[in-house]
């Protein structure tokens, strides 16, 4: 008799996209197990007002990570920057997959055919779509004539809408494009000079009971080690600063040579002020750099930027 595992899923396309691409891959590496796939609802799905109302931590995932301590599914996938820095007791992340495209695209009109287009091109006074706080605030900082439109609802709802005349264009994550195959709409990938991403944006991650030795030595082989400790050390920052998704907070890692460099983002809300510092430091301490990055963030002003937006 087949081992039967049951992934615990957001309902959205992306989040199904996800949730197959790690099933096809548990699969192909362990053909003698059976693997379901059941959508869990959660607060961010049922509730359409912005994500600063609801409160932004945890707001898709928690539910997820309730049936798997309820014992409902033996496994969750997260689009990782979602995911609260803090792992619940009796719960781990057991895999972070490789990353896709980590960086913020903008999306233009179907029709609209501009080249060379980048944040500092846009129009003057143009409408862009995004319910990202960390978004809005570094644009607004390099563009102040900008006018930000709030903007929720899945990936096509968005199109649609911004198809429809009611924005000039998105800022979208590329990595959700690719993932559901439409990264034809990307008219340019913004760089990280212009704009650094949300923590741990573009990776997945798997998350397990600790309890659960089956699952979890299934789910570590979809683990990918730079990912790891580049999404550990964005973690690791993201929790020094006391910060979720719904704060002005960005970093980008990358591992190379044995070594991570991490750049490390906070703005002031209205987009008047903005601190950036980067450091490099040993692969093999991912949260020690994390963290001492975050205290320099702090040292220069962060904290005063962020309790200008928290609750």
């Amino acid at each position: 008799m087949k081992r039967r595992l049951v992934i615990g899923s957001r309902g959205s396309k992306l989040a199904l996209a996800q949730a197959t691409t790690i099933k096809d891959h548990l699969i192909a590496l362990n053909p003698e197990i059976t693997i379901d796939i059941e959508v869990i609802k959660t607060t961010g799905d049922v509730k359409t007002d912005p994500l600063s109302v609801i409160g932004g931590k945890g707001v898709f995932t928690k539910e997820l990570e309730q049936a798997l301590l309820d014992g409902r599914i033996d496994v969750a996938v997260h689009s990782l920057k979602d995911l609260p820095t803090v792992v619940p007791e009796k719960l781990c992340l057991s895999a972070i997959c490789k990353r896709e495209n980590a960086h913020d695209a903008i999306v233009t009109r179907i029709d609209s055919f501009t080249d060379n287009i980048s944040i500092r091109s846009l129009p003057e006074a143009a409408v862009i779509g995004t319910s990202s706080p960390r978004r809005a605030a570094q644009l607004k900082y390099y563009r102040p004539d900008i006018l930000i439109r709030d903007l929720r609802g899945n990936i096509d709802t968005r199109l649609r809408k911004l198809d429809e005349g009611k924005y000039d264009a998105l800022i979208l994550a590329a990595a959700g494009l690719h993932r559901l195959h439409m990264a034809n709409r990307i008219s340019a990938i913004i760089s990280t000079e212009e704009m650094l991403p949300a923590v741990s944006q573009g990776a997945i991650g798997i998350e397990t009971r600790e309890s659960d030795n089956f699952a979890k030595e299934i789910t570590v082989t979809a683990d990918h080690l730079s990912t790891r400790l580049a999404c550990t050390a964005e973690r690791a920052l993201l929790r020094g600063l006391g910060g979720g998704c719904q704060l002005p907070i960005a970093a980008y890692a990358v591992v190379a040579n044995d070594q991570i460099t991490i750049d490390g983002l906070v703005a002031h809300p209205n987009g008047n002020a903005l601190i950036r510092e980067r450091m490099t430091g040993p692969s093999s301490q991912p949260e020690e750099l994390g963290a001492e990055l975050a205290a320099a963030l702090l040292e220069r002003g962060a904290g005063k930027l962020l309790s200008e937006h928290r609750p």
